[in-house]
């Protein structure tokens, strides 16, 4: 009996001490990247990586700060596994997203899934509340175009509020597509219009 349950009680150990725990993680480069010690203690109760300190060592370099780490950090814990999207947390950065947004894409689990795409609308030219409003409609799941045919809509002449306008109403790729393809082919043939010379008759 005796020896049945110190055999429970190895188990139970390794259990809790196994492979998801970091006690021997190098907190060292989040220190010389900037971080406040306090932060630092915060990540080191949340058992962070190795792995996931060079991801945060890109994200400090990039601007992101501490309280949004943390978070980052917390958010992928919650969902039993490492943060490791750190790339796309930077491209959003870049393209002009801000902290809290980018926290929103990750609490959604989304990071990965969409920040290329995200990364894009900013590249069409779309002004601010139109491309959070793409956003939150993607966020919550929400059949929404993705931003190579909208691109190619407002290419074609559409405003921002008529491809919004399309957006709100359910419009797909296929369909946007569709009406992109007609749009493009109605312009070419208005570019391919000749005139006839005449020559001058002689008196």
């Amino acid at each position: 009996m005796r020896y049945k349950l110190m055999l429970l009680g190895v188990l139970v150990l390794f259990r809790t001490g196994g492979c998801h725990q970091h006690p021997l993680t190098d907190y060292r480069p989040l220190d010389q990247a900037g971080m406040w010690s306090s932060n630092v203690e915060q990540l080191k109760t949340l058992n962070t990586s190795d792995m996931e300190v060079a991801q945060l060592v890109k994200l400090k370099q990039s601007g992101i700060s501490d309280e949004a780490c943390v978070t980052l950090i917390a958010d992928a814990h919650q969902r039993q596994r490492q943060f490791s999207s750190a790339d796309s947390a930077i491209n959003l950065v870049r393209a002009g997203y801000t902290e809290s947004v980018i926290l929103e894409i990750a609490k959604a689990d989304q990071l990965d899934t969409i920040s290329g795409d995200a990364v894009m609308l900013r590249l069409v030219g779309l002004s601010d509340p139109a491309v959070n409003l793409i956003l939150h409609r993607r966020l919550k799941g929400q059949p929404t175009m993705s931003s190579a045919e909208i691109g190619r809509l407002k290419n074609t002449g559409l405003t921002e509020k008529q491809i919004l306008e399309r957006i709100n109403s359910g419009m797909t790729d296929a369909q946007a597509d569709k009406e992109a393809a007609l749009r493009e082919a109605t312009r070419n043939h208005a570019n391919t219009g000749f005139v006839r010379a005449h020559s001058r008759r002689s008196r």
